[in-house]
């Protein structure tokens, strides 16, 4: 069967995070340090928080993530921290691959239906946005929303939803081979989407520019 669909993760392959950490933003030490100068140990408490991401079986809300970090650090956070760590920011966190704008533009103007499919928090859709891309998509599939994580069949199965189309005719993209394969079992087609390879080969892309419009 032709793609008739294309369900999109988000971090990785439609945008990337300024500073080169996804978690935690890039000034959650600036705004810690100004509630409690003196504090330390940041990169020990970044590593407790990524191991909670890690083993939570969805995205957890990101006061408990920003707790699970402030009490390593030995701080019990003020209501005014933790809004802050969770405020959205004037300036950008992320920057869109250059290759992004023109595939949804072409593949919009070939009649393709598009979605993500995100392991992520439900701000997601204000950042997409900010971002001038939220109008390409005819809905979002976010785990934080949905309460389960890719590859749990049900982050696919809401992205399909929102295309309206069978599995065989969505493609899923995604940055990590493993979430791919885990579509392919489910009946879509697949392909990951590797930015650091010089060439696309079986199953994988380098670019965004590789994508046919069919």
């Amino acid at each position: 069967m032709g793609m008739r669909g294309v369900m999109f993760d988000a971090g990785g392959v439609l945008f990337g995070p300024i500073g080169g950490r996804w978690n935690p933003r890039f000034d959650f030490e600036r705004i810690v340090a100004r509630h409690y100068p003196g504090v330390g140990s940041f990169a020990a408490a970044i590593a407790v928080g990524q191991r909670f991401l890690d083993k939570s079986s969805t995205t957890p809300p990101r006061g408990e993530y920003h707790r699970v970090m402030l009490d390593v650090l030995g701080v019990e956070p003020s209501a005014s921290l933790l809004a802050e760590l969770d405020a959205p920011l004037a300036e950008p966190v992320v920057e869109v691959y250059p290759d992004v704008r023109p595939a949804l533009e072409r593949l919009r103007l070939g009649g393709v239906r598009m979605s993500v499919v995100s392991d992520s928090w439900a701000g997601l859709v204000t950042l997409l946005e900010s971002l001038d891309l939220a109008g390409y998509f005819d809905g979002f599939a976010i785990s934080e929303v949905l309460g389960c994580n890719k590859p749990d069949p049900r982050m696919y199965a809401e992205g399909q939803r929102l295309l309206g189309l069978p599995a065989d005719e969505c493609l899923f993209i995604d940055d990590d081979p493993l979430l791919v394969q885990a579509a392919r079992e489910l009946g879509h087609q697949g392909l990951t989407l590797d930015r650091g390879a010089s060439l696309s080969s079986e199953g994988v892309i380098a670019s965004l520019d590789a994508l046919a419009v069919p």
